[in-house]
């Protein structure tokens, strides 16, 4: 099966995102599109998954975009890497857990090419580094096409965080591959892909 990798260099608004997701999905159903890998940024913004609740917005000024991914509330901000997805399980196993325990291993695997240890909880989707989040999965799944992904924090403002509870957390419960290490890395998409498509045969 074809895949096709797209990577935005410059930061993607989430609703223009959402809405070239949503048509990909479409497309995808039908068998009139590959499968997507897209990697990218967004520029500030606060979204709410299906289960998002008002008390976590700490900062009534923010603006929240309802989204229908799994999960609560979430910040997108530059420096952190948006990995979306659109695949179809039809054609692959028909396991949602499956799928989100593969991306969670390809956050992990990630994160030790820099030689930080992440870990899954089995109470709270995502990855976790001694107790922090720096890592969030979002999935939701029509008709047996798997769409929306994960964000990877890079060297993004953890400040934005202070604005809500992050997935339902204490926003102090976030970090970074920067707030661990104090590094810069260039090569994040590169590897990001790399991983995924070398797991993709487990999904």
């Amino acid at each position: 099966m074809s895949i096709e990798i797209k990577v935005s260099k410059r930061p993607i608004s989430y609703k223009f995102a959402m809405n070239f997701l949503s048509k990909r999905v479409e497309k995808v159903k039908k068998n009139k599109a590959r499968e997507l890998l897209w990697v990218l940024e967004h520029p500030l913004t606060y979204t709410g998954g299906v289960s998002f609740s008002n008390r976590d917005i700490l900062d009534k000024k923010i603006g929240i975009i309802k989204t229908n991914r799994g999960g609560k509330i979430t910040v997108h901000n530059k420096g952190q890497k948006i990995v979306y997805i659109v695949l179809n399980l039809n054609n692959r196993k028909k396991d949602i857990k499956n799928l989100i325990s593969v991306i969670e291993n390809n956050i992990i695997e990630f994160l030790n090419d820099y030689k930080i240890k992440g870990v899954k909880d089995k109470k709270n989707i995502g990855i976790w580094v001694k107790n922090k989040k720096i890592a969030a999965v979002g999935i939701r799944v029509s008709g047996w096409i798997a769409y929306h992904g994960y964000s990877i924090n890079i060297d993004n403002n953890l400040q934005d965080y202070l604005k809500i509870n992050p997935c339902g957390l204490n926003n102090r419960k976030i970090t970074s591959i920067f707030n661990e290490k104090n590094i810069k890395i260039k090569n994040a998409n590169k590897k990001i892909i790399e991983i995924f498509l070398k797991n993709l045969n487990k999904i």
